[in-house]
């Protein structure tokens, strides 16, 4: 069962998905919520970013403010910390405090240098091959005690639905580009070959073996010369249709 807490979440978290228009903006407005849940129990001001892996090596995805991106972006340069394992073991993994904690003493320096001195990277579980992780940053040692602690893993609990589903609309989203990008260029490449039929009183099979050596010659892409050449003749862009 979802207590208030968990429930007020999922509602703010799907009012963000609403409202944003990509991906990128659905996940700062997750990391602000995350950073703003776990402040009001921490003895600090947290910071959030968010770590995406999606077939891919980790990457920072978003960040409650640009400071979390930028102390998010430290960790991935180093290549190893707190956000990165959790996203490997799928478990939370804490530095309580950078001083102290033998296990990256490179991170530590560099975290330590912009005054961060506890960080919780927490696991957020996706379907499918995406993994994600919240990397929280507190100013002082010993922040995340265990109310901190279990605040913030149960807000990475109560994001999974709504994480999940902004997952696969921008993965729907990226598709239907692709798709429509692909039929644009076959769109230009084929008017293109009835451009050379007509003016050569040729094949389609030969018109393409003359689109396609044009090609190679100047060593561009075959659908941009075929757009280059309607463009040329038309005076206009080519637009492919589609039926709503």
């Amino acid at each position: 069962m979802l207590n208030s807490a968990d429930k007020e979440t999922i509602q703010h978290l799907q009012e963000v998905l609403v409202g944003a228009g990509n991906a990128v903006e659905f996940l700062s407005g997750l990391s602000g919520l995350a950073a703003a849940a776990v402040s009001e129990v921490a003895d600090d001001e947290i910071e959030c970013a968010v770590t995406l892996k999606i077939r891919r090596r980790p990457a920072t995805a978003a960040g409650s403010s640009e400071r979390a991106v930028e102390l998010d972006h430290i960790e991935q340069a180093v290549g190893d910390g707190p956000c990165i394992r959790a996203l490997a073991e799928m478990t939370p993994v804490l530095i309580n405090d950078v001083a102290n904690d033998p296990r990256w003493i490179p991170l530590n320096r560099k975290l330590e240098e912009h005054n961060i001195h506890s960080t919780l990277g927490v696991p957020l579980e996706i379907s499918g091959d995406a993994k994600a992780a919240l990397n929280f940053f507190a100013t002082r040692p010993g922040v995340f005690t265990a109310d901190v602690y279990d605040k913030a893993v149960g807000f990475a609990a109560a994001a999974h639905n709504t994480l999940n589903l902004s997952v696969r609309i921008h993965t729907a989203q990226n598709r239907a580009d692709d798709l429509e990008a692909a039929l644009e260029s076959r769109t230009a490449i084929n008017l293109a070959c009835g451009v050379i039929m007509a003016q050569n009183r040729c094949s389609q099979e030969e018109a393409m073996e003359i689109l396609t050596k044009v090609s190679s010659n100047r060593n561009r892409k075959l659908r941009d010369v075929a757009k280059e050449l309607i463009e040329q003749l038309s005076g206009s862009s080519i637009q492919t249709h589609f039926d709503s």
